[in-house]
């Protein structure tokens, strides 16, 4: 069986970058989010192995929506997305519990490399 992730990005073309790059990667892409707090409300309704956060969103950060999932269901596997120059805010992630973090603009190799390390 495929493992389950959901993307989420304010940006719609990254969704669809990240969605292309795992497709054909063998993942299954089950659900997308373009908030926080859509991506809370889609990781409760669909239970993903995985999910792919990006940090800086409107109405709910990624940071928060980690720690708020985390909350939810301790063991989650979650992987940050930041743009170059935010690590403060990818060791802040990692500190609320995201596993791993990938850096824009992406490398599909990096992409699947991270998730393959997360889901292990």
């Amino acid at each position: 069986m495929s493992k389950k992730i959901l993307i989420v990005d304010d940006a719609a073309f990254m969704r669809m970058m990240i969605k292309d790059i795992l497709t054909k990667n063998g993942y299954e892409v089950v659900g997308e989010a373009e908030n926080g707090t859509k991506a809370i409300e889609k990781f409760k309704e669909l239970s993903p192995d995985l999910v792919i956060m990006d940090i800086t969103m409107p109405e709910l950060d990624g940071i928060a929506a980690v720690k708020e999932i985390k909350k939810i269901d301790g063991d989650s596997k979650i992987i940050m997305c930041s743009a170059m120059g935010q690590q403060a805010m990818v060791i802040e992630s990692i500190q609320a519990g995201a596993r791993d973090f990938i850096v824009k603009p992406f490398q599909a190799e990096r992409v699947v490399e991270a998730v393959k390390k997360v889901l292990g």
